[in-house]
């Protein structure tokens, strides 16, 4: 047995910053099913003029159900096209539609999606979404097909996407089904599946806008090679939308890190490697340092730990006897574990890929849908809550909760796009605004309270005096059964990285390429090198994510 590394190492800032994608990861489990269930692809509605404007419908039909992507695509001036949430205008807007739509649904359809925010759909829809062109890769993709070639596969794989999307919502924003309402369907019940097939259904939408671009410079235009579109994913901007994600669903992100700290866990036990599982590894590693090479940003925090993770994989490659001796993955790990956590993560990545029997059956754990819905248990004794704070917020509790850069930020929900933001607090008078975002400093408040308390009282006789602290109480209490729940850092100190709660999140969808453009958005991409839909079979449905070394 190997010990499952304790949240007080995992649940760091810096080390959830440097998560990559897993078999656990929820584009994977996507195509994996799609694969082995056999999904039929198709693309029934076409409505898009010369000028690029129109609709378009694509469907996915599984064992039992069929969803459609209702795609529009519009004529945006350049000047209009921004990656900012503060957008009215798209190049393409998107719903995922619950069935297969009629004349009168997209109809009404077509007067709201457009809107985004300021339109509203129905429970038929999953899922609202939108995307902009890449500036530097449509035109080159067009303008090359127009002419009659293929664009240039080093250029285009520098920039990795036609279009990227900026936001994919679901779980009942403005009007979209709740989640409850499809959980419990098979091909829906993992976390973000909606969501996930919204972004794959865009990536061959963007495919077709492209060709047909072309074709209206040039009606004997080419396709874009099958190699060239496969090995284009959709891209992302995420900014801070997604940040408080990881604080307000513990039980939820709990499962997601358990998951995986699980697998690896389970990996590092076994007594040896067989040699096709060694094979594996080993070709994936040299797979993955190729990819680093399309790997680029201009941040340059990230940068930095680019370049290491490049020295890293390049050292780690060199070492003899690689997985040769007992324990083989624990001594992998242990040997990782001395260089960048960019590196010590992907190697856990690595680990779980040749042994799919072990770590594909944890996936049924992510969901939990009693996340935040738990009773807090007013007959706790004070000495055990006193004992849960310490060991859940240990240094937190320790801190100067009035020193200027503990409290530097505060996070508010901006009034205009009801998006959380991040405010420096010294200089944006935002205090009568700010969300519960910051459990140390609860927990930190409620030890000050609870000094001096007798160990054998419960704390319903502490929240008569100070029920101000009842949520605090509670997270604790849920933190105890679900301890990868929680950031084992200061949310709100001036030296708070956003971008690394952004990346932990996005890991699990299966994202790659993190290029920050500041602490608190960045770009990814999406389903890069996944088989498109008239490819995809169950030889091609998994490690799609890690290009050839070739």
């Amino acid at each position: 047995m190997i010990a499952l590394r304790p949240p007080s190492e995992v649940m760091r800032l810096e080390r959830l910053g440097c998560f990559h994608q897993t078999r656990l990861s929820f584009m994977r489990q996507l195509t994996r099913r799609m694969a082995s269930e056999a999904w039929r692809f198709a693309r029934p509605v076409w409505e898009i003029g010369t000028d690029g404007v129109g609709h378009a419908v694509y469907t996915a039909t599984g064992p039992k159900r069929t969803y459609s992507l209702v795609a529009f695509a519009h004529d945006l001036p350049d000047e209009k096209r921004t990656d900012r949430v503060i957008a009215e205008a798209w190049d393409a807007t998107f719903t995922l539609f619950d069935g297969v739509p009629d004349a009168a649904d997209i109809a009404r359809l077509a007067r709201n999606v457009p809107l985004q925010e300021a339109g509203r759909v129905d429970a038929r829809s999953l899922t609202l979404s939108r995307a902009n062109r890449s500036t530097r890769a449509w035109e080159m993709v067009v303008g090359a097909l127009a002419a009659g070639r293929q664009p240039d596969a080093a250029r285009l794989a520098e920039i990795g996407y036609l279009m990227r999307t900026t936001a994919v919502y679901g779980s009942g924003k403005f009007g979209a089904a709740d989640r409850e309402s499809y959980a419990d369907r098979p091909e829906l019940a993992a976390p973000f599946q909606a969501e996930m097939l919204t972004v794959y259904l865009i990536r061959a939408f963007v495919r077709d806008l492209a060709e047909h671009a072309a074709r209206t410079r040039n009606p004997t235009a080419p396709r874009l090679h099958d190699a060239l579109a496969t090995a284009l994913g959709i891209g992302n901007s995420t900014g801070l939308g997604m940040a408080p994600f990881l604080v307000n669903h513990p039980g939820l992100i709990h499962n997601w890190i358990a998951a995986r700290e699980t697998a690896i866990a389970r990996i590092r036990a076994l007594p040896e490697a067989a040699p096709e599982a060694r094979a594996l590894f080993l070709d994936l590693l040299d797979r993955a340092r190729a990819d680093l090479a399309r790997w680029t940003t201009v941040h340059p925090r990230q940068a930095r730990r680019v370049t290491q993770l490049r020295r890293d994989l390049a050292w780690l490659s060199r070492q003899p006897g690689l997985l040769a001796g007992p324990a083989p993955w624990d001594a992998l790990c242990r040997l990782a574990a001395r260089l960048s956590p960019e590196a010590s993560e992907l190697i856990h990545s690595l680990i779980l890929e040749p042994y799919p029997e072990i770590v594909d059956p944890l996936a049924t754990g992510m969901a939990c849908a009693e996340d935040g819905a738990e009773p807090l248990d007013a007959g706790m004794p004070v000495g055990r809550l006193r004992t849960l704070l310490r060991e859940i917020y240990g240094p937190a509790l320790d801190l100067d909760w009035d020193a200027p850069e503990t409290c530097a930020r505060l996070w508010y929900v901006s009034a205009e796009k009801q998006e959380p933001r991040l405010g420096e607090r010294a200089t944006e008078p935002l205090d009568a605004w700010e969300q519960p975002l910051a459990p140390a400093r609860d927990a930190a408040r409620l030890w000050s309270v609870i000094d001096g308390q007798p160990d054998d009282g419960p704390v319903a006789h502490l929240l008569l005096d100070a029920p101000e602290h009842r949520a605090a109480i509670r997270r604790a209490q849920l933190i105890a059964r679900a301890p990868y729940g929680e950031i084992r850092d200061n949310t709100l100190a001036a030296a708070m990285q956003p971008i690394d709660m952004l990346r932990a999140k996005l890991s699990f969808f299966g994202a790659t390429r993190f290029d920050p453009r500041s602490d608190r958005w960045l770009r990814i991409c999406m389903f890069a090198g996944a088989p498109t839909p008239e490819a995809l079979t169950t030889e091609m449905a998994d490690l799609w994510v890690y290009p050839p070394a070739a």
